[in-house]
């Protein structure tokens, strides 16, 4: 039995094509249905990963990726694969449960994203039971690269940074209102832009007012999502991204703050992902 998996964010997309054993891992271009067309999925789907699947017959896909709560969605994502995989068993499911199959198997425990954009579930071993709305980076998305990203860039504009931020700013950035505003409200994928700014944080980490960002933007996603669960007291809380994975010493001190108990926290789910498959 040959499968495909893919676990896709608005960015980046990672695959693990399974044959005969072995794992070949493939990195293309996230596939988000909010950005991207039936016929651009198709197209990168062809490009990007039939020539590396060759002439392998494929039995089994699945993927995991944003925005896939929603039906149409998920509709969008399985006719693109029936167009290029069509003789293929297809399963189509939202990143939140591939993070809860990478974190938890089929125990269970509170399932948080925290990347490009951000989500938190209930999962109960085998399904999310509870899921917190998701609306977007610019309604939600709090303690995401986009969240913070976005921080970064008011502190900036708002000329809240101290003279010794504002001028590591501009060095690293090398930009200005005008490039930051068209790039926010006129192109395309926002969220992608707004969450590169999370470099800043990484490397001033100590400065308090980065420390501050950080924490106030994690802090809403507690507030927001994590207490809404009740379960969170309860159930081990497990976290997967690389904003997650990147600032975990920060999510170990508000798991503490709120006496919640930390769980695993990954950077990716794919090693767990293929865990789960197999």
């Amino acid at each position: 039995m040959i499968k495909l998996i893919a676990d896709s964010g608005a960015t980046k997309c990672e695959w693990c094509l399974l044959a005969n054993g072995k794992s070949t891992i493939i990195q293309t271009q996230g596939i988000s249905p909010y950005f991207m067309t039936l016929e651009q999925i198709i197209s990168l789907l062809q490009n990007e990963i039939l020539p590396k699947v060759k002439k392998i017959k494929v039995d089994e896909i699945f993927f995991y990726g944003t925005g896939l709560s929603n039906k149409n969605n998920v509709a969008v994502i399985k006719n693109a694969f029936k167009k290029v995989f069509p003789s293929s068993y297809i399963e189509v499911n939202d990143d939140l449960l591939a993070a809860a199959r990478a974190l938890c198997g089929n125990e269970k425990g509170i399932v948080c994203i925290l990347g490009t954009g951000s989500n938190a579930g209930y999962y109960n071993g085998n399904k999310i039971a509870k899921n917190s709305p998701g609306l977007g980076y610019i309604l939600g998305d709090e303690g995401s690269g986009a969240y913070i990203g976005k921080k970064v860039i008011q502190y900036y504009l708002y000329k809240t940074f101290d003279d010794e931020l504002m001028a590591r700013f501009e060095k690293d950035f090398n930009t200005n209102k005008n490039e930051i505003l068209e790039s926010v409200y006129k192109k395309t994928m926002a969220n992608r832009y707004l969450a590169n700014f999370t470099k800043f944080l990484v490397d001033n980490r100590g400065h308090y007012m980065i420390e501050n960002i950080i924490e106030d933007g994690f802090n809403d996603f507690f507030y927001n999502h994590l207490c809404k669960f009740g379960e969170s007291w309860t159930q081990p809380i497990n976290f997967v991204g690389s904003v997650a994975f990147g600032f975990r010493d920060i999510l170990k001190d508000l798991c503490n703050a709120y006496e919640l108990k930390l769980g695993k926290v990954l950077k990716k789910p794919m090693t767990g992902l293929i865990n789960f498959h197999k």
